[in-house]
């Protein structure tokens, strides 16, 4: 059973799943609350699968781009599973998360909010003949007006954006930027599961001591 923790942005999430299924999955607007919240919630979604700690196999981690207070409370807390457990740690950038239940459709560009009117951001193209997807380039971090400058086509918009920063960018790219509902929107713990079982079934694994969050800035910037 593998167990996945995002608190790379506001928005908090854990699930626990079995390498076939999603057995669990639970996420909400944890705002700065996650170092009471998470925790908390890692314990609900073992009591809901009626599993025990010592029965997780593996641990998956949001690494970033993102908040720092929110990125060290993850890591550190999948951090101390992993070792404590003897159990393999997974590292998944938090835009491929963003990303991946989009793949196969048009050109996406996946956000978060990195704070003072900036995002951080990244472009990813279908691949042919496959539902997957390729990032194109490196994580960003821009305005929005960088991020309408980088768009290249039609671009299907994902992740954190308000109402106001969706008709931005429509004022900005007309009908080339496409949206996803807000539904769509909501970055899943699962999909961050699904990433990491992907990466363990490739004999890959990160080392406890050297993963660290990616950061696009440094702080107080």
């Amino acid at each position: 059973m593998l167990l996945a923790i995002d608190t790379a942005t506001q928005y908090a999430g854990v699930a626990l799943h079995d390498g076939d299924h999603v057995v669990v999955e639970m996420m909400w607007r944890a705002g700065r609350h996650h170092t009471r919240q998470v925790p908390s919630a890692v314990e609900e979604a073992l009591r809901r699968a009626d599993i025990a700690p010592a029965d997780l196999t593996a641990v998956g981690v949001a690494v970033g781009p993102g908040s720092f207070t929110g990125l060290r409370i993850g890591l550190s807390l999948a951090k101390g599973f992993a070792v404590a457990l003897g159990i393999p740690l997974v590292g998944v950038p938090t835009l491929d998360i963003t990303a991946a239940p989009h793949a196969g459709q048009e050109p996406i560009c996946a956000l978060i909010q990195a704070g003072r009117g900036r995002v951080a951001f990244a472009f990813y193209a279908p691949v042919e003949g496959a539902v997957a997807w390729r990032r194109l380039g490196e994580y960003r971090l821009g305005t929005l007006e960088e991020v309408a400058e980088a768009a290249r086509g039609p671009t299907r918009f994902v992740g954190e954006l308000s109402s106001q920063e969706r008709a931005r960018l429509h004022e900005r790219l007309g009908e080339r930027a496409r949206f996803a509902s807000p539904a769509q929107n909501v970055r899943r713990p699962a999909v961050l599961a699904e990433l990491a079982w992907q990466r363990l079934r490739n004999g890959e694994s990160d080392d406890p001591a050297t993963l660290a969050p990616i950061y696009l800035h440094v702080p107080g910037t």
